[in-house]
């Protein structure tokens, strides 16, 4: 039933409903509102309603059966999904409707909508939704149709894809080229009211003041939209946020200028309403600028320092991350992680997708099928063919899976608490100073109203922890140390023992001189031990396929592994073992040593001497005079003196431990309430490195990325530990400090604002130049201790 109304606000989006449409004793503005109210009210999801008022902002408009279908052309598919298995398909869409917490509610639940979606997880700030659903059930088109239906079509550009840095909005330039004209040609056409008309002049007045209103127009009405929609956005979800103040600026400048045009008082104030803009609209730039770019490297450049190893001309080359490129044959070892789709040319991939799905079931693999990113190799070695460039945004995105959210959502709440928060006292205290000057002067009433509304802004104290947070995961990343996000950062401030695994991390991978004891090995026998320690990525293992030679002629079946005791396979028919004594039966020795054993056959061992990294020893003189240190390793305690002289009596040596037990001796020194540093092999090490406070994982040529870690450190930069974590607590120092300032600003602004006797102009200057500088100090201040702390690399 359809009946005329007025003055009546659509349930679903709030606009003004012209021609109601009732449903369930609820009025909307037109059929695509009440479709989707309809859809949620049967899925049980009409919470979505009372989290914000009005939350359906989205334009409903009815989707073509047929606009999506293009989304079934396999060519377009392997662009857009991440990852898909036979039961599942992974797939992000930037949904640029996204605006509050209602959104994020309802884009969360979309399996309660259709249960072929599996999950569905927001990256608020990017305005993407990550959805994972079963394709046997419900197709690519039919997903992009059921966001579209609940209001949120998905925005997909085949050309971005190839355009991974996000564009800057041009609409905004345009803007602010707007906003310089007009203000350039108010303040040209003004000088004449300063000076003063005389005699004919008088003529002119009347004239330059229409033209002034003319010029001030499209600035009102166009340039000022990111201020207008911020604000109105905010208020339609009954929240002040900080652009409120700015936008009632605007609009009290421009019709207290009106008004004083219209009676012949002056002529207004046009120039400090344009120049408003104007100035807001650089330091809007300026900051977008600045965040884009951070992001950008945050995501996109700043490589995790790994190599994945690639095969030319048959060599064997460690190549980049960032240079491998399509159609470059990728040898992935085992237990390694799958840094690009490609097809498998070689072996048997026996695929681990836990990081990707959660399902910790291997999945097998033939050659001639696609393997896709983030999957760890659980088999033999195999050989890919990339069909995709390495995405590193992919990696990252499974690394931050949950730390990033968590943190996210933390900084959302304070960075909205503070800014309502703010808000209010800036509008009682423009409010409160009106009403003085309305009874001493009211000449200044509006000025102070104004200039308070302008001059006082929390941008400045948001931007500090977030800015220099950001710079410093940049100074970091540059020496090599990658964190996973800046929570990391505080969490390495707080830290008070560290423990070290030996080999790999304090030894070097490749320095090792190694003797064989036992039968004298012949050529045959070389080869298979050489083929079966190339499948694994452990530092003894790499240091004897160098000491061997490597012939990639030779193929392993029936690879394993077992973490802390050794690697088995068949090489030529045969059974090939190397290991500690657990694996193999062995006499005690004291030495680091992996033994050999062929079809049951004892042959004998290898004797590995270790190297340990250069500039050690003043690294943990340094360390050991602020932290407790220990040491917790798989190997022998052959070298247990020598550890014991270069770490100090008070450090703890822990020897032939199995994984399980690392990681209970970091819960150990947790229960007593220890926040414990770990540093080790990025794979090996996965459950101590995930147990501890902070987790690094460091890696030498070698794609050791695990998602369990907090960092990944390039080895050759481990004896900067002990500046890392100064930096790390310096950035605590430069975050108050900036605060401080910021809170500084605010008062002093405040202060001269509140006596009227600073312009509306001055006000626009002050306010984006009060956070430009904030990022000028903290960026130059952290930059100058990074340099200070840093010396090995240039800034």
């Amino acid at each position: 039933m359809h009946t005329t109304t007025n003055q009546v606000q659509c349930y679903h989006c709030g606009e003004e409903v012209l021609t109601a449409v009732r449903f369930d004793e609820k009025t909307f503005c037109c059929q695509g509102c009440k479709s989707v109210y309809s859809i949620l009210n049967k899925s049980g999801l009409c919470e979505y309603y009372n989290l914000n008022e009005q939350p359906g902002t989205n334009l409903q408009k009815e989707i073509r059966t047929d606009k999506f279908l293009f989304l079934e052309d396999k060519t377009i598919q392997q662009k857009l999904i991440q990852f898909q298995d036979a039961s599942q398909t992974h797939i992000t869409f930037y949904l640029p409707q996204m605006h509050c917490s209602s959104c994020l509610y309802l884009l969360e639940n979309l399996h309660r909508i259709n249960p072929h979606v599996i999950s569905s997880r927001v990256n608020f700030p990017a305005k993407e939704v990550t959805v994972v659903f079963n394709h046997n059930e419900l197709a690519l088109s039919k997903l992009a149709t059921l966001l579209s239906s609940v209001g949120y079509e998905p925005y997909i550009s085949l050309h971005d894809l190839e355009h991974k840095k996000p564009a800057f909005p041009k609409s905004m330039i345009y803007q602010l080229g707007v906003a310089g004209f007009a203000f350039a040609n108010i303040m040209l056409l003004s000088f004449p009211e300063y000076l003063g008309f005389e005699g004919d002049e008088q003529a002119l007045q009347s004239t330059f003041r229409i033209l002034n209103i003319i010029l001030a127009l499209p600035v009102l009405l166009y340039s000022s939209q990111p201020f207008f929609e911020s604000a109105w956005k905010g208020l339609r979800n009954k929240f002040l946020n900080i652009d409120a103040p700015v936008a009632l600026a605007i609009l009290i400048t421009f019709f207290r200028s009106l008004y004083e045009v219209y009676n012949d008082i002056s002529a207004g104030y046009f120039d400090s309403m344009t120049g408003i803009v104007f100035f807001m609209l650089v330091g809007r730039i300026l900051q977008n600028k600045t965040y884009q770019q951070l992001s950008f490297e945050r995501d996109y450049t700043s490589y995790f320092p790994l190599a994945v190893t690639v095969i030319k001309n048959d060599l064997e080359t460690p190549v980049a991350l960032p240079q491998v490129k399509v159609n470059d044959t990728l040898l992935i070892h085992h237990d390694e992680i799958i840094p690009a789709d490609g097809i498998l040319t070689r072996g048997k991939a026996l695929i681990d997708y836990s990081f990707v799905t959660g399902e910790s079931v291997p999945v097998v693999k033939e050659m001639g099928e696609i393997i896709y990113a983030g999957g760890r190799q659980t088999g033999s070695n195999i050989e890919l063919l990339t069909i995709k460039e390495v995405t590193q945004s992919y990696l990252t995105q499974l690394w931050n899976k949950e730390g990033d959210k968590k943190a996210g959502e933390e900084q959302k709440s304070f960075v909205h608490a503070l800014s309502r928060w703010f808000t209010w006292v800036v509008l009682a205290l423009a409010a409160a100073g009106a009403l003085y000057w309305s009874f001493y002067d009211s000449t200044k009433a509006w000025n102070v109203i104004t200039t308070v509304l302008i001059v006082a802004c929390p941008c400045a104290l948001l931007l500090s922890n977030s800015f220099t947070n950001g710079n410093i995961i940049r100074l970091l990343s540059r020496r090599k140390l990658y964190l996973r996000n800046a929570q990391v950062i505080e969490d390495m401030a707080a830290v008070d023992h560290i423990v070290f695994d030996k080999t790999g991390t304090l030894t070097s991978a490749n320095k090792q001189d190694i003797e064989f004891s036992g039968e004298v090995l012949t050529n045959e026998q070389k080869e298979q031990i050489s083929a079966l320690a190339a499948q694994s990525t452990h530092p003894l293992s790499k240091a004897l396929v160098q000491h061997l030679g490597r012939s990639r002629t030779t193929s392993v079946s029936d690879f394993r592994e077992t973490p802390g005791k050794g690697i088995e396979g068949v090489v030529r028919n045969e059974k090939v073992v190397l290991g500690s004594s657990p694996v193999t039966t062995d006499q005690q020795d004291n030495r680091t040593k992996v033994h050999a054993v062929i079809n049951d056959d004892y042959l004998g061992y290898f004797v590995f001497s270790n190297h340990y990294r250069e500039q050690l020893e003043p690294m943990i003189d340094s360390l050991r005079k602020e932290f407790r240190l220990s040491i917790i390793s798989g190997d022998s305690n052959a070298e247990q003196l020598h550890l014991q002289h270069l770490f100090g009596a008070g450090t703890k040596l822990l020897f032939q431990q199995q994984p399980h037990q690392k990681l209970n001796y970091i819960h150990q020194l947790q229960s007593k309430n220890q926040k414990v540093l770990m540093i080790g092999d990025g794979l090996n090490d996965a459950g101590a490195l995930q147990q501890s406070n902070v987790g690094i994982a460091v890696t030498e040529d070698t794609n050791n990325f695990t998602p369990a870690s907090d960092a990944v450190l390039d080895a050759r930069q481990l004896h900067l530990l002990p500046s890392f974590i100064k930096l790390c607590k310096a950035n605590k120092q430069i975050i108050l400090a900036a605060f401080i300032l910021s809170i500084v600003y605010n008062v002093v602004g405040l202060f001269f604002a509140l006596q009227g006797v600073l312009s509306p102009l001055v006000a626009a200057i002050l306010m984006p130049s009060s956070s430009i500088s904030i990022l000028l100090i903290t960026f130059g201040s952290s930059s100058l201790l990074g340099k200070w702390l840093l010396p090995a690399m240039k800034t």
